[in-house]
């Protein structure tokens, strides 16, 4: 038998009709989009980019972007590639209010930790 992946749940309650549950991997693709519109990431680590990602590449994304979804909120690890020049601590700052902001719109779960490694520094073409 097959272990189901753990998924968040939204209850609501206005309606009361039933529950949400929305997929690990659907949080951790809202996080790397999320990230990789800051301006000074570059991509995920491994070179990953928006196409990447958007055509397909959400195995090779599990290796840059990790979530943890579970009833005390949610958990993200992220690998980043930013661009040289960029302050580091400022651009990570930014993509942890990013991801946690896009994260908390889009599926209405609280986010309790994004954590940032910066993987490698790409130079602007």
């Amino acid at each position: 038998m097959a272990q189901e992946k753990n998924t968040g749940e939204r209850y609501n309650d206005a309606l009361d009709i039933g529950t949400v549950k929305i997929a690990d991997d659907v949080v951790a693709l809202i996080a790397a989009f999320a990230a990789m519109e800051v301006e000074g990431v570059s991509g995920m680590a491994g070179g990953l980019d928006m196409d990447t990602v958007s055509k397909g590449g959400m195995k090779r994304l599990g290796k840059t972007v990790r979530v943890e979804v579970s009833k005390e909120g949610v958990q993200a690890d992220l690998a980043v590639d930013l661009v040289y020049g960029y302050s580091i601590p400022e651009t990570c700052s930014k993509v942890q209010d990013r991801v946690k902001t896009s994260i908390e719109n889009m599926t209405g779960l609280e986010v309790k930790d994004v954590n940032i490694r910066v993987s490698g520094i790409k130079m602007n073409d």
